[in-house]
């Protein structure tokens, strides 16, 4: 029986990044086809069929696809230089923890699936837990075909070169009504579990957050030849709203707001950009209070860039109200682990986005940096093999 600690070290140099450290495995780029492909052989080899749905999700079947299967799983792709567990730790646990079940002898009444859903992080095509969106009918398909990534391809030409057809993405019924009950295990992104306490807890909830483009749009011209008082320069702009954001969701309780990614147009050194894009990510437990936040953020934007000669927008890209999950799934996890706290969490999963549609629950596997999204994350071994052990734990008492 493999490990998830072995698990996860057969697939350590898959994807590495040399200049950000850690990893960077967009949705359909090598890395991430190649851990799919591994993700297949591992499921094969424990005697699972493995089929691909349309709209790129992987379902490894322990008995026959059915409907109300208990099903697990989580993703493979990452964030730019982004940590060795988000993602691929519930895959690899869920394998592990099948073999736990059948090393334990149980007997099913109900077929198991363990799922990989596709461009969870977003960092390729902009929208978080795209995958399970399509599922669920949660985004327009449409939309969807005409994302495009940094490099201006679009998302139907990328799941074309990829073997799916682009014209039946979207909303799954068939899919989505295989599953009864869905667990997902992740790593725990902050510091909720202590060091001495419990290795696992029970997810509570999901902050609402969402994302959103603001586009700043100066003139353009020579960085040479144009005086400072003639200048419309987006990027002085685009820095001051960097501040505002910053400052806005510090006089918010409870908010988080990022500025994560920055891209000039047309980008050169000697350059005033024409175009400044900023993505920002918002944060909060109350729905209204986040939206809220977003909205101020805008009008301090609006403001900044009149004075600067700059015009600004707002695009919506992506929003997730808070969820809490399935009482009646979460009193199983609770019965299933007892003693297990109970944590919320501020970042978003595939098992949110199911929690509008079908029974969804969660597991947190201690990490004691309390680091995510960084080459920092980190699981130790045995809590890793404590966090399959609880999944099996609670596969069997839902099986």
């Amino acid at each position: 029986m493999d490990t998830v600690s072995s698990l996860l070290a057969s697939i350590a140099d898959v994807g590495r990044d040399p200049l950000r450290g850690g990893y960077s495995r967009p949705v359909f780029s090598t890395p991430e086809l190649t851990l799919r492909e591994w993700f297949v052989q591992e499921a094969q080899r424990r005697g699972l069929d493995v089929e691909t749905d349309r709209n790129g999700i992987l379902w490894a079947w322990w008995g026959e696809p059915e409907r109300g299967a208990l099903v697990t799983g989580s993703h493979l792709d990452s964030v730019p230089g982004g940590g060795a567990f988000d993602g691929p730790l519930g895959v690899a646990s869920a394998l592990a923890a099948v073999d736990l079940l059948r090393e334990r002898g149980i007997s099913r009444n109900r077929s198991l699936a363990i799922t990989v859903f596709p461009e969870e992080e977003g960092s390729r095509f902009g929208v978080a837990c795209l995958g399970s969106r399509l599922l669920t009918g949660d985004i327009d398909a449409d939309k969807t075909r005409n994302l495009r990534d940094a490099d201006g391809t679009t998302f139907a030409d990328a799941a074309r070169a990829n073997g799916l057809d682009p014209a039946r993405l979207g909303r799954d019924d068939e899919a989505l009504a295989r599953i009864g009950d869905f667990v997902e295990l992740h790593v725990e992104q902050g510091r909720g579990l202590g060091e001495d306490g419990a290795a696992v807890a029970v997810g509570g909830s999901v902050l609402g957050h969402g994302r959103w483009r603001i586009s700043v749009t100066g003139q353009g011209n020579h960085a040479g030849t144009t005086a400072m008082a003639d200048r419309a320069d987006p990027m002085v702009a685009a820095a001051q709203i960097i501040l505002a954001v910053q400052n806005a969701a510090a006089a918010v309780d409870g908010a988080r707001a990022t500025v994560g990614r920055i891209a000039p147009v047309p980008g050169g050194t000697n350059v005033i950009a024409s175009r400044v894009d900023l993505w920002l990510d918002a944060r909060h437990p109350d729905d209204a209070t986040a939206l809220a936040l977003v909205e101020t953020i805008h009008g301090k934007a609006q403001k900044i860039s009149a004075f600067e000669g700059c015009t600004v927008s707002l695009t919506p890209e992506s929003w997730t109200g808070s969820v809490t999950f399935d009482t009646a799934l979460g009193r199983s996890l609770e019965l299933a682990l007892p003693g297990a706290p109970v944590l919320a969490t501020g970042a978003g999963h595939d098992a949110g986005i199911l929690a509008g549609h079908v029974p969804s629950g969660m597991l947190f596997v201690r990490n004691p940096t309390g680091i995510s999204h960084s080459p920092e994350e980190h699981v130790e071994a045995e809590d890793a093999d404590a966090g399959a052990g609880a999944l099996a734990d609670v596969l069997e008492a839902l099986l």
